[in-house]
């Protein structure tokens, strides 16, 4: 699977002007964007998700393309079918495990049912180990936990691509080892691209098949 994009986009604050000015064309499966707080790094990754629209430029994973200014093709987040994982997770607080896993199927704004049966569920409460706090809500959760059900919602749709938004950030040291590894498993096993934005250098040892290196809205390096 090939990401292409060419990514524009400039954001003024006060006195400030931002200039995101990225550009890709890859066919690895493991993608690593490392670079400090602020250079774009999560921009970029809300831009190829739909999140935010680009100035212009274009975004394409293999022959579809998602967003192209100059043909007027700006496809909405559902419709990219791409997984996002935001840094704090975004579970929704009033839903329990397994009815945040069941949003991920939902085509509209309804809640699952909180007895939801559905096979695919089990599937992901089985496969990440969290039948036991099925029925837990959020805040009742480890950091472990969360990142688990997060996961789950994002890969029962079975999507074309994986974002991650560090997602290890929020976890202590001794977790995100842990974290790594099940993570690591979890896309050699699926095969599911994966595009990773971090600030931590050992994110990309263990995940970058392609690492690139950003700052001030420039891609710097490109160590495939």
């Amino acid at each position: 699977m090939r990401f292409n994009f060419h990514i524009q986009k400039r954001l003024s604050s006060n006195q400030r002007v931002f200039d995101l000015d990225v550009r890709l064309n890859t066919d690895s499966q493991r993608i690593v964007i490392l670079g400090e707080s602020g250079s774009g790094k999560s921009l970029t990754l809300k831009a190829i998700a739909g999140l935010i629209t680009p100035d212009t430029g274009y975004i394409a994973l293999d022959n579809q393309v998602f967003f192209d200014k100059h043909q007027g093709i700006n496809k909405s987040p559902q419709r990219r079918q791409l997984a996002y994982l935001f840094q704090d997770y975004a579970l929704f607080p009033h839903l329990n495990v397994r009815q945040n896993i069941a949003f991920g199927l939902a085509k509209g704004w309804f809640n699952p049912s909180n007895r939801t049966q559905d096979p695919r569920v089990s599937y992901w409460l089985d496969a990440f180990q969290l039948h036991a706090v099925a029925d837990q809500l959020p805040h009742e959760l480890s950091g472990g936990q969360k990142q688990r059900t997060a996961l789950a919602r994002a890969l029962i749709s079975e999507p074309a691509a994986l974002l991650l938004d560090e997602p290890f950030a929020a976890l202590d040291p001794a977790l995100r080892v842990i974290m790594r590894k099940e993570l690591d498993e979890l896309q050699r096993s699926l095969k599911v691209p994966m595009m990773l934005i971090t600030h931590d250098p050992e994110d990309a040892h263990v995940f970058g098949e392609h690492i690139l290196s950003m700052h001030e809205g420039r891609i710097n390096g490109n160590t495939p």
